[in-house]
């Protein structure tokens, strides 16, 4: 009677360890598979920072890596946003800030406001002051609203956000294609805001995404473009990977730009719940399980497809070495394996997908340098 006891007791005790592991596994691929089920907090991928003391040019904040980085971020806060620029003087827990723009109601000294890469809002007119146009794209699930930014050129540039983001993060770049005379269409995807919700209701890391990249190109051949350069950041980016290899269009590519791309999934879910705080090795693993299960990705195709095996295309690759999310190795190994098409720029001390923020001029030299022979 004792040991079936000790028995029952034991197989208790392991079936709630199991359904906990469930439950942690599911909870941590929710913020790179459904963001819109995470918190503010979690779904930008940074705590929120505390206002310590603010003036009318400089901001001291909650010292953190992401709050001392240099470059240019957003903040935000319930009533207002400001855009603070170099980084003034640090403590032992503050940094000191520039602040370049505010717009609200400031904060109040103990105030939590939340560190962003959206220093534009808006769209491409409000933030850019370009002419544009808002259409729709007829995906496979339905339409799919995008901006047209027109210009001259036949060569088209479609622009792909990442999973955690939205549309505005093609923002930064549009002056310098509209300077190059690229159009532009900036694309949402299945599981945006106001476009078709994934049948699942969860990302597949591109794998099904890409069709929706597709049907751009499509979009765009109609209006009469000739060649097109793909341009994706984050899982936008490894969307616009599986399109060069997937799609009808592969023949009319001229290049793809990618910015801080998730190469390796399993390890950006990882990557994704250590920076949303989420304690411990074991539930960004939990998390890595949970996310393969529930999506159905095929790893040894995403690798075929991370080392460039099919790849025919020139490809600028823009990665940090400490990016946090897509592991730098991973763009190196890229980099390594297509020597002939890939070419790696390296930003230091950027966050993930937010490159530009950290070097705009030596980012958009690199943009400019890649683009101009394809033009």
């Amino acid at each position: 009677m004792r040991w079936r006891t000790a028995v029952a007791a034991a197989t208790a005790v392991a079936a709630g360890a199991g359904v906990a592991a469930l439950l942690i596994g599911r909870r941590v691929s929710d913020l790179s598979l459904r963001p819109e089920l995470a918190e503010d907090g979690d779904r930008k991928g940074e705590p929120a920072l505390r206002v310590h003391e603010i003036g009318p040019e400089e901001v001291t904040l909650t010292r953190t890596v992401a709050a001392s980085r240099r470059g240019r971020y957003a903040l935000d806060w319930p009533g207002g946003h400001a855009v603070v620029g170099a980084v003034l003087r640090t403590g032992p827990q503050t940094v000191t800030r520039r602040l370049e723009l505010t717009a609200g109601s400031p904060p109040a000294a103990g105030a939590e406001v939340e560190l962003s890469p959206w220093v534009l809002r808006g769209d491409p007119g409000s933030a850019c002051g370009l002419d544009y146009m808002d259409v729709l794209v007829d995906g496979e699930l339905g339409a799919l609203p995008a901006w047209y930014v027109p210009a001259v050129r036949g060569t088209w540039v479609i622009l792909v956000h990442g999973r955690l983001a939205e549309r505005r993060q093609a923002l930064p770049v549009l002056p310098l294609l509209q300077r190059l005379n690229l159009p532009a269409l900036v694309i949402s995807y299945r599981g945006d805001q106001g476009a078709p919700a994934s049948p699942d209701g969860i990302g597949h890391f591109g794998e099904t995404e890409w069709r929706d990249v597709e049907a751009a190109i499509r979009f765009a051949k109609e209006a009469g473009a000739g060649r097109i350069v793909l341009y994706g950041w984050s899982v936008g980016a490894a969307m616009v990977l599986r399109t060069a290899a997937e799609s009808e269009y592969r023949p009319q590519l001229a290049g793809l730009i990618l910015d801080s791309p998730v190469l390796d999934w399993s390890a950006s879910v990882r990557g994704v719940a250590a920076r949303a705080g989420m304690p411990g090795a074991l539930a960004g693993r939990l998390g890595a399980l949970a996310a393969e299960g529930r999506t159905g990705v095929d790893p040894a195709g995403f690798a075929k497809l991370a080392d460039g095996v099919e790849l025919d295309v020139p490809a600028l690759l823009l990665h940090s070495p400490q990016d946090a999310v897509a592991p730098f190795d991973a763009a190196r190994r890229l980099a390594d394996q297509r020597p002939d098409l890939v070419s790696l720029r390296r930003i230091p001390d950027a966050g993930h997908a937010a490159l530009w923020n950290a070097d705009p001029h030596g980012y958009e030299e690199a943009l400019r340098r890649f683009l101009t022979p394809l033009l």
